[in-house]
């Protein structure tokens, strides 16, 4: 099959595969488009948590967006881990350049082992401008909690949660509610027309490594394929679910999820 669309993701690495760069690179090409980066930081961690980062410097960090985007034009633009003023300042003059129209963020800021992976500038200026330039944004609880300074405990608190970021300038958010405990988990896609609530019962693992950026560059994949962005989180929801289900139990902590889970091997192949 030839890639349907091509994407540039701009995010940190993952040593262990499960989240990250990596994750977001499986994501796409197990749906069927085409994946280009721009790292941002480089992370060392395992599926027991993050023993260090790595900066890039927001100039290279810029180049690799505008270099690769001059030769192969992405359809649209996954965002993950921006961890310093500097880094956003760069992104925002590079999509200021090179104009695409869809870009989903996924404001990465706590490791799923709780380790913050942002400062408190960068996420004020995360706020005042570079969500106003995005089609999407996707934070779970506690990011949507950092975001918008409020305590989320409920649907109706996540309802509120994703009010605030609209009112900030968000076009779209989707908040995921996995961190609330419950045996239902939903997810809450709003804008100043609709909301939408996707319920799925929850699967029981710790395998849940990457769920955030594997879940966001599907979205960015659906998306750049002419879907709408309801329908892409929906499908895309829909992809997660189905890899957590694989429950792949690699690692000591908490383990990735199956990205392959959407392929289907040809004969001939194994």
């Amino acid at each position: 099959m030839k890639p349907k669309s091509k994407i540039l993701i701009i995010a940190g690495s993952d040593s262990s595969g499960g989240a990250g760069i990596q994750a977001d690179i499986k994501t796409v090409t197990a749906l069927g488009s085409y994946a280009m980066t721009a790292i941002t930081a480089v992370t060392i961690q395992n599926t027991t948590g993050v023993k260090s980062i790595v900066s890039i410097e927001p100039k290279k960090i810029s180049d690799q967006i505008e270099f690769t985007s001059k030769d192969i034009n992405p359809d649209a633009i996954k965002i993950g881990m921006l961890h310093s003023t500097g880094v956003i300042k760069s992104v925002i003059r590079s999509l200021d350049i090179i104009k695409v129209k869809k870009i989903i963020l996924d404001p990465v800021m706590i490791a799923k082992g709780g380790a913050k992976l942002i400062d408190n500038k960068a996420i004020k200026l995360l706020k005042d401008k570079l969500i106003k330039k995005v089609s999407l944004i996707t934070p779970n609880i506690p990011e949507a909690e950092l975001l918008t300074g409020t305590k989320i405990k409920t649907k109706e608190d996540m309802i509120f949660a994703a009010s605030i970021l609209i009112r900030l300038g968000a076009k779209n958010v989707f908040i995921k509610g996995g961190h609330l405990n419950s045996k239902i988990v939903q997810d809450i896609f709003i804008n100043k027309k609709e909301i939408l609530v996707l319920k799925n019962r929850r699967i029981a693992t710790s395998n849940t490594h990457g769920t955030g950026c594997t879940l966001s560059s599907a979205i960015s994949t659906f998306f750049s394929c002419g879907k709408t962005l309801k329908r892409s989180c929906e499908l895309a929801t829909k992809y997660v679910n189905n890899s957590i289900r694989s429950n792949l139990n690699y690692g000591k902590g908490h383990g990735p999820i199956n990205h392959l889970s959407s392929i289907n091997i040809k004969k001939n192949f194994k």
